[in-house]
């Protein structure tokens, strides 16, 4: 697969730095290795790893084409909020993939889709990922739009594009939040030293919006609905550690023991999700109710202040 673009914000980085910022999906080690094998042009030439990128450059990658597992349908006790020709929508339980990936090929929403839909899937994502058009991590529960064919793929995948779509989660957080209402606006790229994890980079980060509204305070923790402006991988959870209130049970980007057995991840539930309809035209809105572990959770923290 070819790709090409011209540099607009090269700002001198290494070219293994430069593309890593541009092709989240792409890992630095990968694309390191694109650079060695010459699979990497720069103006019509070869450049290695240290090449320093300028605004203007015209560059090329030759990615070849993965060999891709067959992906096999499963039967799944799917939670589906609605559904009709175009999209359906997904409430996703917590410790659910959304699809196949390294050591993750079998039990993904992506396995059940395919048994449930059959061959109603959009094809632009590619076998590994039929319908897919956007994710949330493995840990995080609520609802999820999955797209059955290509026009339908495209219109939300512009629709996210253009920050159109409402996306309400909600949050358990360490700390009490000060205000009631605030934004934070940082861009957010990957960690300089570990890169399965993001972080606020002012440098090499991309543009990322996060709107938090404060539904209830607790002794030690606060109950949070975020609404996101832009939607970087693992935003919510960057954000707000960025502003010293990381989710409770994030041990990624919280504290490393979590003050609560048993709770598996992160509490960030995707509550709300509205869209344009792609074929309609018209606003439609699709709720998750809240997973029973939160709720549950939210008792014993309101208990607790109650003592």
């Amino acid at each position: 697969m070819i790709r090409e673009w011209i540099a607009e914000q090269g700002d001198d980085l290494r070219i293994d730095r430069y593309l890593s910022r541009e092709l989240e999906e792409l890992s630095r080690s990968y694309l390191q290795k694109l650079l060695k094998e010459g699979g990497v042009l720069v103006n019509g030439k070869a450049v290695k790893s240290n090449y320093k990128v300028a605004n203007g450059d015209r560059i090329l990658l030759d990615i070849p084409e993965a060999v891709e597992p067959e992906i096999e349908a499963e039967p799944m006790d799917l939670d589906i909020l609605y559904e009709d020709s175009d999209i359906i929508l997904i409430n996703k339980p917590k410790g659910m993939v959304v699809h196949p990936a390294a050591g993750h090929y079998t039990g993904t929403l992506v396995n059940g889709l395919m048994f449930h839909c059959r061959n109603d899937l959009s094809g632009i994502n590619g076998v590994l990922r039929p319908g897919i058009v956007h994710r949330i991590d493995m840990d995080t529960t609520g609802v999820l739009i999955v797209c059955k064919n290509d026009k339908a793929h495209s219109s939300i995948a512009e629709q996210l594009k253009e920050h159109s779509i409402t996306r309400k989660y909600y949050a358990i957080v360490h700390g009490i939040l000060k205000e009631d209402d605030g934004t934070i606006h940082a861009p957010i790229g990957r960690h300089p030293v570990d890169r399965k994890k993001m972080s606020i980079n002012e440098k090499n980060g991309r543009d990322a919006v996060t709107h938090y509204h404060v539904i209830q305070h607790f002794r030690q923790f606060t109950y949070v609905e975020c609404q996101l402006e832009t939607g970087r991988t693992h935003q919510i959870r960057v954000h707000m550690a960025s502003i010293g209130h990381p989710l409770l049970g994030d041990q990624v980007y919280g504290p490393a023991k979590c003050p609560f057995s048993g709770l598996q991840g992160q509490t960030l539930h995707a509550g709300v999700l509205g869209i344009i309809h792609p074929t309609t035209g018209a606003y439609m809105e699709f709720q998750a109710p809240l997973p029973d572990y939160f709720v549950t959770l939210l008792k014993k923290l309101d208990c607790d202040c109650v003592k």
